[in-house]
């Protein structure tokens, strides 16, 4: 078992993309070796470890088109043939592939093959990063002289997690993170891809820019404009060039693109403090009525209390993103009297908000209640007074309703309580 850093150094560090907190060289720090396993098509791999007929015939899963959520959200290899991609709308996947077959998620069963695969990652580092339910990083560095080179060790993993769960997994091998997942997506599916150190920039460099991490469709846009077409493009354009295109960004990017990533895999249980909470969702209608469109609020501002209190922190901003049939989208936000963590001001602020930017009985195809501007927990709640002001007291009781609320999800569900609206709602 990897028992820590060789210097001493603590197993638990912060994983953050945006400080590069060491600059030293790589050459000085030591080349690392790290894996980052990516499940082929996983949706739709899970679904046929169920039904093995889903081999044979075209297939995706998909949302449901009855409750508006009908975009593709996997695919097997066969429809991928014709062109089907993920996102894509169900009836454009159709016109490519009119004997596309169709199959609803099964949420429970992919988080429970996702930890089936995540525990046999851990018999070979203790140092696994999740980063979505198909993908993690390994750092193994501390494992080859047990496991082999980190080839062997992917090639490993690939083959038990094949024979043991019946999906493949793409595992890429490099020095840093950002080569790794870029390692992962080289061959599919069912494949091992190695970015050695000192032969990197002949594999990375004439990818095009958009493969690599962080690098979104509007980024690769401004980069396209300022001539930057592939990673080597990038690696080599100018910084201050950059600076003006994407600001601090576009300088962190070229970092990437020279191999100068440094962030560690996170030790995993670790869940970095949000800069902001927000719950957003398309509802099976429109919000129609004033009855809609205040459960719709409410019901999303508990979901974003609740992941503030798990941090410890309140909001002193509230905004929403109210979004019409026509697919138009209005962003409003307000400041708050005192900073909370509670759903019924949250949601009163948001409710505010919404009802002063509507346009008469428009309707609302979806709405997202964002909390902005965190602070600690412990720096809003006062110490306990003799005499405390009338609002103190009617926010610490509320603050302990919830927070019960809470420890009552946790330990029963989610579904253990809940608002007597959300009962038979035609919205859910």
């Amino acid at each position: 078992m990897y028992m820590g850093p060789s210097d001493g150094g603590p197993s638990f560090r912060v994983s953050n993309f945006h400080e590069v907190k060491d600059e030293r060289s790589i050459a000085a720090q030591g080349f690392r070796t790290i894996l980052h396993c990516d499940a082929n098509s996983f949706f739709a791999s899970c679904e046929t470890m169920l039904h093995p007929e889903y081999a044979y015939v075209p297939m995706a899963v998909c949302g449901s088109v009855e409750e508006r959520h009908g975009i593709v959200l996997a695919k097997n290899e066969l429809a991928k043939k014709y062109g089907v991609q993920t996102a894509e709308p169900v009836w454009a996947a159709k016109q490519k592939c009119p004997e596309l077959l169709t199959v609803r998620p099964t949420y429970g069963l992919y988080g429970e093959v996702s930890q089936k695969m995540n525990k046999i990652f851990y018999d070979y580092t203790d140092l696994v990063e999740p980063f979505g339910v198909d993908e993690s990083w390994l750092d193994v560095t501390g494992s080859l002289r047990l496991f082999g080179d980190g080839e062997q060790i992917a090639d490993t993993i690939r083959a038990r997690v094949k024979r043991e769960l019946g999906i493949t997994v793409s595992v890429g091998v490099s020095f840093n993170k950002i080569f790794a997942k870029l390692g992962s997506d080289i061959k599919k599916p069912d494949a091992t891809s190695v970015i050695p150190p000192d032969r990197f920039a002949s594999i990375v460099w004439p990818m095009p820019v958009s493969a690599l991490l962080f690098v979104g469709p509007s980024t690769t846009r401004t980069l396209k404009r300022i001539g930057v077409y592939t990673i080597g493009d990038l690696a080599c354009c100018d910084i201050e060039v950059l600076r003006r295109a994407l600001g601090k960004n576009g300088v962190l990017l070229r970092e990437f693109a020279l191999g100068r990533d440094f962030a560690d895999v996170t030790v995993s249980g670790y869940e970095p403090e949000p800069k902001s909470v927000s719950n957003g969702m398309t509802f099976r209608h429109n919000l129609q009525t004033q009855n809609d469109v205040s459960f719709a609020v409410t019901y999303l501002s508990m979901s974003v209390a609740e992941r503030l209190r798990k941090h410890n922190l309140c909001c002193n901003n509230v905004a929403v993103s109210i979004r019409s049939p026509n697919l138009t989208t209005i962003n409003r936000q307000t400041s708050l009297d005192h900073p909370t963590c509670l759903w019924s001001e949250i949601s009163r602020a948001a409710l505010a908000l919404v009802n002063a930017n509507r346009n008469g009985e428009e309707e609302i195809y979806s709405v997202t209640v964002h909390a902005e501007r965190l602070t600690r927990e412990n720096e809003f709640l006062t110490q306990q007074q003799f005499f405390p002001e009338a609002w103190e007291t009617a926010y610490r009781r509320k603050h302990s309703l919830e927070s019960t609320v809470d420890a009552i999800r946790a330990r029963y569900g989610k579904c253990a309580i809940g608002i007597a609206s959300a009962v038979n709602n035609r919205l859910l």
